[in-house]
């Protein structure tokens, strides 16, 4: 008995080795806003009246993780943490409204692919900027369309495809798997659909289903928004009462809703516009009889109150279903490829999406709120060999685990940057979680116009969670166990008051242990017309190329061009030099232009010199670690982004007239942290802040007159004080006196 146990452990091991030693294609099928809810695999209320067998044969032949969750629960920052292994504050993809993706960062497509592999990104990208580290890509613009949708080629033209977009973006894959990969390569296939995101426009095959099914409301439907929760969730713009448009969400004709009090104005359906005739027809059959039938409801009053919502909740559910069932029968097209084909055996199949989405419950639908609807994504991974089928790993698992996982599987390095651990050990024994793993997760929401959804952040472990609202000071405790609905925050139960100051401590720690503060946020400064003028010009700038040397900072260094004007000249324009100073400017707001698009990549200085922080210390007296965080963080940046270029950092300069103020003591504070950044190679420091004091430590007025900023003299001691390192690591001869 003890030796065909013997044997059966050794076959199972060699199984594994067999399955590692040739390295695996990836198939990564990807969509937007999918709830676990509706995935039938997760078991939730909707798994009997809408199956999805595709999506379960995945988990029923591997592994579904129920502890999977986002780090930022919105569409385009969600994509930027799986491509970076990074938090949002981190990669610089914040929000849907003024973030861009900067592709010019470490991504691991870029990584697998210096590995041999072949890599396609097809579908939904939603990053505006275009894909890198891509051998083909083609993808939607923005949110794409559902019927007859145009996609960005890679020589930027645009191509029109007839047909529905979720069935589409699957023969594309499929094109690609087929006829346009190279055979003998090891490859990751990106397939991410626009679908069930809004406006859920289903495919016409699928416009009657579930017409015969009422499907089952969530027990949170009508959510009051009480139990000592946050007072931000009653300002909300995403409930299903109040926030549906008549033609975009409900699928009424017209812009203008016919029952103001119960429909919003203003958007139409845009989907029906792009459809060719056949398509409208299809689609008005299915919709008006019963949209005729609603309007006579209202105006007879057969339907009114909480009805009313609950027509709402039937027409939202059944077509977002609708659209999942695209999804899934187009899963089971490129299943069905693999096991055709023969490439099954050596390709991971992963099905994920963005984020979660909240089917009606606590009233809402979309997403944002770290609420277990929303943080919640679903992960589903077959990987033959390896992963025994039908497992539920307990694992806690994120997004930005995916990237230093793909690396892995390829034999690639992962960057220790990487905010994320690669899955693979939890992969190779689902049993429990890997050693000296991670006991919760940070998310972080950063705010934006749509839906008005408060900033907050906080942590989740296995059985509770702590959210932080900033801008109201509130704290929510919830017990996942005792309310899984999070219908009751505990925060101020007595029986909680030492889980709350132990979570209240975790989430300071996980905060310190990612770098997330003021500092390393990015955040501009929109609201001023001079800063937008001036980042767009140096973005122009930028974009042209050709400079040597590049100054970084603040107003200090914005005088370049008005006090030090006569200094820079001499010192610095036969240097071919880009001056990067923003008046007001701190740390957070120089990472945000440096993000978006100050450091283009027609910008390759020999030298980039970097002065900033006073700002941070002086305007909000921050903290020392935290400002210096800051400015690693955009030191951090440039090595990425600029491996082989110098940086020379300067300590920041004094300010304040005596060496007791407050202010002084904090920026030196502040430069004894900074210095170990120094690595001798790339990374350069020096302080020269004693060239502006007198011996007795004071700032004169004439060398700073508001004792801050320098006046001409000033400037051409910061000039002097810096020729000697900047000749010596930039290559340059001296200027002559």
């Amino acid at each position: 008995m003890q030796k065909k146990i013997i044997i059966s452990l050794l076959a199972a091991s060699a199984s594994i080795l067999s399955a590692e030693a040739k390295r695996p294609n990836i198939l990564f099928i990807f969509s937007d806003d999918h709830a676990e809810a509706a995935i039938s695999a997760y078991g939730s209320h909707l798994a009997k009246s809408a199956p999805t067998p595709n999506l379960d044969r995945i988990a029923k032949e591997g592994a579904i993780f129920k502890n999977s969750f986002c780090a930022n629960s919105i569409c385009g920052p969600s994509r930027a943490c799986i491509l970076t292994g990074l938090h949002s504050h981190a990669n610089g993809f914040l929000d849907n409204n003024h973030s861009r993706f900067d592709g010019t960062q470490t991504t691991f497509p870029q990584l697998i692919q210096k590995k041999g592999y072949q890599t396609a990104m097809i579908g939904k990208w939603h990053l505006v900027s275009n894909p890198t580290g891509f051998n083909y890509w083609e993808i939607l613009p923005g949110q794409g369309a559902y019927y007859n949708p145009d996609f960005i080629q890679m020589d930027n033209s645009r191509k029109r495809y007839q047909g529905y977009c979720t069935d589409i973006i699957t023969d594309l894959a499929l094109k690609w798997l087929k006829d346009e990969r190279e055979k003998d390569k090891p490859f990751v296939l990106m397939c991410q659909h626009k679908a069930p995101h809004r406006n859920w426009a289903p495919a016409p095959r699928h416009l009657n289903l579930f017409d015969d099914i009422q499907m089952p409301e969530p027990d949170t439907l009508f959510d009051r928004y009480e139990g000592n929760r946050s007072k931000t969730l009653k300002e909300h713009e995403m409930g299903i009462k109040d926030h549906m448009y008549w033609g975009h969400d409900m699928k009424f004709h017209g812009k203008e809703s016919m029952f103001p009090e119960h429909f919003l104005s203003g958007i139409i359906n845009r989907q029906y516009e792009r459809m060719n005739d056949s398509q409208k027809k299809q689609w008005d059959a299915a919709y008006e009889p019963k949209n005729k039938k609603l309007i006579n409801d209202l105006r007879s009053g057969n339907l009114k109150g909480k009805e009313i919502t609950q027509w709402k909740y039937q027409r939202y559910i059944k077509d977002y279903l609708r659209c999942i069932k695209a999804v899934d029968e187009n899963v089971g097209r490129l299943l069905k490829y693999l096991d055709d084909s023969g490439l099954a055996e050596d390709t991971i199949v992963i099905y994920s999406s963005d984020q979660g989405f909240y089917l009606g419950e606590h009233g809402w639908y979309d997403k944002r709120w770290m609420f277990e609807e929303s943080l919640a994504m679903p992960f589903l991974i077959r990987w033959p060999g390896v992963i025994p089928p039908g497992v539920e790993p307990k694992t806690l698992i994120q997004n930005i685990d995916y990237a230093p996982t793909f690396l892995e599987l390829a034999g690639a390095k992962v960057p220790k940057n990487m905010h994320g651990r690669s899955l693979v050990p939890a992969f190779k024994d689902t049993s429990k979680s890997p050693p000296g793993w991670r006991k919760s997760i940070y998310y972080s929401y950063y705010g934006e116009r749509t839906h008005q959804v408060a900033k907050h952040d906080g942590i989740r472990t296995e059985q509770h969670k702590l959210i932080h609202f900033p801008t109201t000071g509130e704290w929510n405790l919830y017990d996942l166990k005792k309310d899984p609905n999070e219908m009751q925050s505990v925060h101020q139960e007595s029986d909680y008051t030492s889980v709350l100051q132990s979570l209240k401590k975790l989430y300071t720690k996980e905060k310190k242990k990612f770098g997330v503060n003021n500092a390393t946020v990015p955040r501009p400064k929109l609201d001023q017309q001079w800063w937008k003028n001036r980042h767009k010009e140096k973005v122009k700038l930028a974009n042209q190329g050709g400079y040597d040397l590049l100054f970084i900072g603040d107003s200090i260094t914005h005088g370049w061009e008005n006090n030090g004007k006569t200094i820079f000249e001499k010192f610095y324009s036969h240097r071919k030099t880009l001056n990067l100073g923003f008046s007001g400017d701190r740390t957070e707001h120089v990472l945000w232009r440096l993000l978006n698009g100050e450091l283009s990549e027609k910008l390759q200085p020999r030298l980039t010199t970097i002065m900033i922080g006073t700002n941070n210390t002086g305007q909000v007296m921050q903290e020392s670690d935290e400002t210096a965080s800051g400015i690693k963080a955009i030191v951090d940046l440039l090595q990425d982004r600029r491996p082989e270029m110098q940086i020379l950092l300067l300590g920041v300069f004094p300010r304040s007239i005596n060496p007791n103020d407050p202010q002084r003591i904090r920026n030196q504070e502040v430069n004894n942290k900074i210095e170990g950044l120094a690595d001798s190679k790339n990374i350069h420091y020096l302080d020269i802040s004693d060239k502006f004091l007198n011996k007795d430590g004071k700032l004169p007025k004439d060398i700073m007159p508001d004792a801050l900023h320098p006046n001409s003299k000033g400037y051409e001691i910061w000039a002097n004080s810096i020729e000697n390192k900047i000749c010596e690591i930039g290559g340059w001869s001296k200027v002559k006196d």
